[in-house]
């Protein structure tokens, strides 16, 4: 695994204005433009999360349908935190037992380290899709367009005004 920071993404530079030809790859992949779609083995409730921050994302110009996998993990890790929260919640964040010298032991439930795990994975992807605040600090999104446009679902209704963007930058401070 190489050291240092990771490649930033040849779009990237171009939108930011530091590409140079003689360091692109010219083989880079290129994702297609759009929303990807939930897994069938994600829960319902996973799949519901998986589209709120599909939405969120593609808001900010930051989606791509091969963000599907990475998505669907976020879902899944934040599912796991509302479910091991609604355990704690229910049950307690410890228990007792008793040890085999007979005393009183109090105990983390699972749930805890379960959860605490969980949030870690999720607040780690959210970084990766600028969900987070420290993460958007470090993103600089500007639309500049030649026609007034409303919302997000606006544009999406007409491919028009899509193409009258003059440019949407997301650069990497």
């Amino acid at each position: 695994m190489p050291a240092g920071r990771p490649r930033k993404p040849t779009a990237l530079k171009k939108l930011g204005g530091t590409l140079q030809k003689c360091r692109t790859n010219a083989s880079e992949p290129q994702p297609l433009a759009g929303l990807p779609a939930p897994p069938e083995w994600l829960s319902s409730r996973a799949a519901e999360i998986f589209r709120a921050h599909a939405a969120i994302v593609a808001q900010m110009g930051g989606v791509s349908i091969g963000d599907g996998a990475a998505l669907a993990l976020l879902a899944s890790r934040l599912e796991k935190v509302e479910l091991c929260t609604a355990a704690i919640e229910d049950l307690g964040a410890i228990y007792h037992v008793v040890s085999k010298s007979g005393e009183r032991v109090v105990k983390w439930r699972p749930e805890v380290a379960m959860r605490s795990e969980a949030a870690r994975h999720a607040q780690s992807l959210l970084a990766e899709f600028g969900l987070t605040p420290a993460a958007r600090a470090r993103l600089h999104n500007r639309v500049m367009k030649r026609g007034a446009i409303g919302t997000f679902s606006d544009i999406q209704k007409q491919p028009e005004i899509a193409r009258n963007i003059h440019c949407m930058t997301l650069t990497i401070w």
